[in-house]
């Protein structure tokens, strides 16, 4: 059988987090072996979860600097640029979404291999511990077989062959097998220690992975209903929509650099004993385990002797030369003590139930099957384990970046939301030319008046010449063009009454107004003549 060392081999990324500098909390270097139990050691690796802080820190640190830029730069930019540029804004907030997105996808792939790697480590966990289980059982039952069963069987005898000083010795000889076999299954090593602490680690393990797969789970959702919330709101401008961005955003920042850091000291933690395991477990069991049973199940070599090797093969001499001389007392006794036969059977059927509970506990007792859920159970925390929280520290990272890029971006909306409506303040409600107020003065009677120019020029004011006559449907509809020009946003092509008078340019007229416009009555021809007729 292959040795321990050959089955499992720690991966190249336990290494290189091993090596990494071990400080206390006054940047002193400490070893680096895995000694949880250590003052010194716990302060290395709560170091490492201070980067998390450290980071969280340099965030709100730079956004504080560029929100005091925004506030001080804010009336430069609005006076230089009447209209912002907002290209650079959207595409950082779409960069931004997609390093989101990809450290998302990075944070999936990361919580799926460490729950499997911590599926494997309980399994294999669960798998020793009733092996262990198993074996204390039958280690149990073949005692109380012996010292109770056995015991009571050769008394009684005792009595029917008190007679009979050749069928004692027999009896006699028996009882000191019987005490061979209780003094070996004494001598086995107490595994029901080692059998409950492999139960509590387990349903601790368990425990505490179904709950961090869970917490990543709703961090990685949360990251992408504020992807989608952003679009949202950058869609629809709207300021509480930006305000709620904000709060997720720093929320979601600030949980990713604290799992960045919990990571972090994870997976050092973790790669510390990796890299030597056994030393560490061997120390550990120490006080209910030999060092030679501990080296066996965990190196499992062929070099190594069974420990168990001589208590079980006197057992079984044991047991096999108590059943020859209870054959043998069947054969000679029965016919002449006939009660005997009722407890040499009952000692025959003890002596096969212990026969049968020696071999498994034989085959149960070997280094390979204990080795292998040994190996699994490495395999399972330093590989998947190891390198989905890696891949789950890299996703805080990029996730607490992109969140800090996509704050600073929101607030750079909000600065230009506040320029656009200062800009609409600053429109002219009374200035012909503004569409909204020429929305607002449009009346259907006042468009269907036709007039060369105004009537209220210097020749004369408009009552002075009776208007062309009109029929009722002008009166009541608007112009054709009218009417189209308000389907197209309510801003009329052209003009619905000259502006003559008023200080401004010469209105625009549209082929379909220029008959009516350019029309003149019977008086208006009397008094200008015919200079200006068509």
């Amino acid at each position: 059988m292959a040795t321990a060392r050959l089955d499992y081999v720690a991966p190249w990324w336990t290494y290189w987090l091993h090596n990494f500098p071990h400080l206390n909390f006054v940047f002193q270097s400490v070893d680096n072996t895995f000694k949880p139990e250590e003052p010194s050691y716990q302060q290395s690796v709560i170091v490492f979860a201070f980067i998390g802080a450290a980071g969280l820190c340099l965030s709100l640190l730079l956004l504080a600097v560029y929100l005091l830029w925004l506030c001080v730069c804010r009336q430069d930019i609005d006076e230089e640029t009447k209209r912002p540029n907002t290209c650079c804004v959207t595409w950082a907030a779409v960069f931004s979404g997609l390093i989101i997105c990809s450290a998302v996808g990075v944070g999936f792939y990361g919580n799926s291999e460490t729950n499997d790697g911590m599926y494997q480590l309980t399994y294999s966990l669960y798998n020793a511990n009733h092996t262990l289980g198993s074996i204390n059982n039958m280690v149990t039952g073949a005692m109380n077989n012996a010292e109770s069963g056995l015991k009571q069987h050769l008394e009684r005898l005792d009595e029917i062959f008190s007679m009979r000083p050749d069928l004692l010795q027999s009896l006699r000889f028996m009882q000191l097998m019987v005490n061979n076999v209780i003094q070996e299954m004494t001598a086995l090593p107490d595994l029901s220690a080692a059998n409950g602490d492999l139960g509590a680690v387990a349903d601790q393990t368990a425990f505490v992975e179904y709950y961090r797969w869970l917490t990543y789970l709703l961090l990685l959702i949360f990251d992408l209903v504020i992807c989608l919330t952003l679009c949202l709101g950058m869609a629809k401008q709207s300021r509480w929509l930006l305000i709620l961005i904000m709060g997720l955003v720093v929320l979601s920042m600030v949980l990713s650099w604290v799992s960045l850091g919990a990571g972090m000291a994870t997976a050092v933690g973790t790669s510390d004993f990796c890299v030597s395991p056994d030393k560490f477990i061997v120390n550990q069991t120490k006080d209910f385990l030999t060092a030679d049973v501990a080296h066996y199940y965990l190196f499992c070599s062929p070099n190594l002797p069974n420990p168990f090797q001589q208590s079980l093969t006197i057992c079984h001499r044991s047991v096999t030369t108590m059943q020859i001389q209870v054959q043998n007392l069947l054969r000679l006794t029965v016919p002449i003590f006939p009660s005997a036969e009722k407890d040499l059977l009952g000692i025959q059927r003890l002596l096969n139930s212990t026969e049968f509970s020696l071999h498994q506990l034989t085959a149960l007792l070997d280094c390979r099957g204990i080795h292998k859920d040994y190996v699994d159970a490495l395999i399972g925390m330093c590989y998947d384990g190891v390198e989905g929280v890696l891949y789950l520290s890299l996703f805080s990272l990029l996730a607490a970046g992109a969140l800090s890029a996509m704050l600073c971006t929101t607030l750079r909306v909000w600065t230009l939301m506040g320029s656009r409506d200062r800009e609409y303040d600053d429109i002219d409600e009374e200035d012909p030319f503004n569409p909204q107020a020429r929305r607002l003065s449009y009346n259907p009677r006042r468009s269907n008046i036709h007039s060369f120019c105004s009537y209220t020029s210097s020749i004369g004011s408009q009552t002075s010449f009776p208007p062309p006559p009109q029929s009722a449907s002008n009166t009541l509809q608007p112009p054709e063009y009218m009417n189209q020009a308000m389907l197209f946003g309510g801003s009329p092509r052209y003009e619905n009454m000259p502006l003559i008078g008023r200080g401004s340019p010469p209105p625009s007229y549209s082929p379909s107004m220029r008959t009516p416009y350019m029309s003149m009555t019977e008086a208006q021809i009397r008094h200008f003549g015919t200079d200006f007729q068509i």
